[in-house]
């Protein structure tokens, strides 16, 4: 008997809507399915994650993904829930965009073996780059009445609302492009389901209606709840904007944060949705939680499980170590193997002054109080060394006339400065 992918997913809260006689189907056979993403980005955020991880338990329940790139939609820009048009892209940067998305789904996703549910990526614009208009409104347009469209909620959201611009004709002809997707790989890949968010089901819908008035065929439709935080905020976004599963857009040690520090009844919700460990594993996090919510296991255990999944153990493993610099006993070495990226992901916001190279090697008392004014005056730096409250890269200073010689440097240009036990400031060296 095979895994059953849809109380997989009901039990983990992700399945907001589904045709009848869908979970009949993927019980039945091995069934490919496919999830749209949209390639407005070189890089997936954390948003795209819910539809991944359908993916990635279609998979793992035995069938097959496809993950679709769209490269022609992407041109256009789908209304649902947006209250604007998006910027449209050119094929060059959406190829450039298909590449990097498909590198980080291999991280989910096996597309590499020779298993009959390996997945595979397909980009829209394949098909449709060499469909004339005349041809589309002929052959797929005639099949789907303008009192259709408009019946769906995107639409119907976009017409009422109070933008004066109202809808163009690009956006309006979105639902009928994504059905024709639909409809595309049920004849080619044999792609009989369609997922992706709540706010994607009028879409998919017009696509399973399309199959059934064009070919006979019978298609199904499955969508996951759109994620909300606990407190009404939108899921996903910091005041830096999205978090970005390229690294060099959210270091993997900022990604970490983001999911340590969720609240407990959002780490109740996630861990299920964003990780594969099971009931019974979540079960006991859950109880160990409410005996020590001050030890964080859910939010511990969600961290961990997801920044293995998108970054590797070893980036796990450093973001871990640079998170005891600020909330650890952390030595000066740890201090001197964290990289750039990370040094200054761990001290975002914290002061900065730049100074010269050539200011290297003068003392700890005019360097803090002359050149910069992290002490008022010379008085009370000294004051704070007497009390044992300055530290250097983690190194209490001892002696008032102590020097900041260049071996200090943290990356060929940096050193960190404590004032007490919370005040931080980086003096950057050029």
């Amino acid at each position: 008997m095979k895994k059953n992918f849809v109380q997989e997913l009901q039990w983990r809260g992700m399945v907001h809507d589904i045709m009848p006689g869908t979970e009949e189907l993927l019980m039945k056979e091995q069934v490919s399915a496919y999830v749209g993403i949209d390639p407005t980005a070189d890089s997936l955020h954390i948003g795209h994650l819910v539809g991944v991880m359908m993916l990635k338990h279609l998979q793992n329940c035995g069938h097959r993904p496809v993950a679709l790139v769209g490269g022609a939609t992407g041109m256009i820009g789908d209304p649902s829930m947006k209250s604007a048009e998006r910027n449209l892209l050119d094929q060059e940067t959406l190829r450039h965009n298909q590449e990097c998305i498909k590198k980080q789904l291999a991280r989910f996703l096996d597309f590499d073996s020779k298993a009959p549910n390996a997945a595979i990526m397909v980009n829209n614009y394949d098909w449709m780059k060499d469909f004339t208009f005349l041809d589309f409104i002929r052959d797929i347009g005639k099949h789907i009445t303008v009192n259709y469209m408009m019946s769906k909620d995107s639409v119907k959201k976009r017409l009422s609302g109070e933008e004066r611009e109202g809808m163009s004709f690009t956006e309006f002809s979105y639902q009928l492009v994504q059905g024709y997707d639909f409809m595309f790989l049920y004849e080619h890949e044999n792609c009989k389901l369609q997922m992706g968010g709540s706010d994607q089901w009028g879409n998919i819908t017009t696509g399973t209606e399309l199959i059934r008035r064009k070919l006979g065929g019978e298609a199904f439709a499955m969508t996951c709840p759109l994620i909300t935080k606990a407190d009404g905020g939108k899921f996903g976004k910091t005041e830096k904007g999205n978090v970005w599963l390229d690294p060099a857009r959210t270091s993997p040690y900022t990604f970490y944060q983001f999911w340590l520090n969720v609240s407990d009844e959002d780490a109740k919700k996630y861990i299920k949705i964003f990780t594969m460990l099971d009931q019974e594993q979540i079960a006991a996090l859950v109880a160990e939680q409410e005996q020590a919510p001050h030890l964080r296991p859910l939010q511990k255990a969600l961290a961990r499980e997801i920044t293995v999944m998108v970054h590797g153990q070893q980036e796990y493993d450093k973001a871990v170590e640079a998170s005891s610099v600020l909330f650890g006993n952390a030595t000066s070495q740890v201090l001197h193997n964290l990289d750039e990226q990370t040094f200054l992901s761990v001290f975002d916001g914290v002061p900065q002054y730049a100074l010269d190279m050539a200011q290297l090697g003068a003392p700890v008392l005019d360097m803090l109080a002359v050149a910069t004014d992290v002490f008022p005056s010379k008085g009370e730096c000294r004051k704070m060394i007497q009390g044992g409250g300055l530290s250097v890269n983690k190194e209490k200073v001892t002696d008032i006339n102590a020097t900041m010689p260049a071996d200090l440097l943290l990356n060929g240009k940096y050193i960190l400065v404590q004032k007490g036990k919370k005040n931080y400031y980086i003096l950057k060296f050029e």
